[in-house]
């Protein structure tokens, strides 16, 4: 606290604000660290569940050709749904625990609070799908991308990482207790289901198809699978750095009006 109160009362308000951001976001990156179940379950959940699929149910999903090239971009976003419900939480947490009075009286709002939740899951998100990649190096994924297109795939990933994190933010603020916040987590993971994730859209039920043609989960799956594995890309990044826009400017939105009619 005694950072914060530095922060908060020392320069410009905009400096004061950018100083309080990187303070709390470190918070929260060590909460994560002390939190070691819940660490270990956001980092090896996409793991334990890519190894299931590709050597129980790949040989029996028919994906047009080696099935671990086909999933590993599915379970990247999976790892992105469970951490912007874990997003949700810590943000429930904070509120419900009294921290967000201690941050008003030395005069640090809800910006700094929200963003470096948003930065914490961010990087969370992003060791998560290293150890995912390097897993599927293990299992056979092979990528003939250049240097750009892997930055490309990256930028894009973490683009839409910290969307659904602002999302997840929004979702804490409106949930009344951390469990109800953990939710959350269950409809962010379920949008990988019903999308390109781990079978072609083609296989599922007609009335189905043109929800997970379009939802945004598949854009951004299948523009990591263009950049990565040479596939069309067509209209796939537009849409997907679209909807990555567009969730953000409402989460953070909806977070700005949020924010104070639940702190105040």
């Amino acid at each position: 606290m005694s950072e914060l109160t530095a922060a908060a009362g020392g320069g410009s308000p905009r400096r004061a604000v950018g100083a309080a951001f990187f303070i709390l976001s470190a918070r929260c990156l060590r909460l994560s660290r002390r939190n070691v179940d819940a660490l270990m379950t956001a980092l090896l959940l996409p793991v334990m569940i890519m190894i299931l699929f590709v050597e129980l149910f790949g040989g029996a999903i028919d994906a047009g050709g080696d099935y671990v090239l086909y999933v590993v971009p599915g379970v990247l976003l999976l790892c992105v749904g469970f951490g912007s419900g874990t997003t949700a939480v810590t943000v429930c947490q904070d509120l419900t625990g009294g921290i967000v009075d201690r941050l008003r009286s030395i005069d640090v709002g809800g910006p700094a609070l929200l963003g470096g939740h948003v930065l914490a899951s961010t990087l969370r998100n992003a060791v998560s799908a290293a150890l995912v990649l390097v897993v599927a190096l293990l299992l056979g994924f092979r990528s003939s991308a250049d240097a750009w297109h892997w930055l490309a795939a990256a930028a894009v990933l973490l683009f839409f990482v910290q969307a659904l994190s602002w999302l997840g933010a929004v979702a804490g603020l409106l949930a009344r207790s951390p469990e109800a916040a953990g939710g959350f987590t269950f409809f962010a993971m379920f949008l990988t289901y019903p999308s390109s994730a781990f079978a072609p859209i083609s296989t599922m039920p007609g009335w189905i198809q043109g929800f997970a043609q379009h939802q945004p989960v598949t854009q951004v799956i299948e523009t990591l699978r263009g950049l990565l594995l040479g596939t069309p890309l067509g209209s796939y990044p537009v849409a997907a750095l679209g909807w990555s826009i567009g969730i953000t400017a409402v989460s953070v939105c909806a977070a700005a009006v949020l924010f104070p009619r639940r702190t105040g």
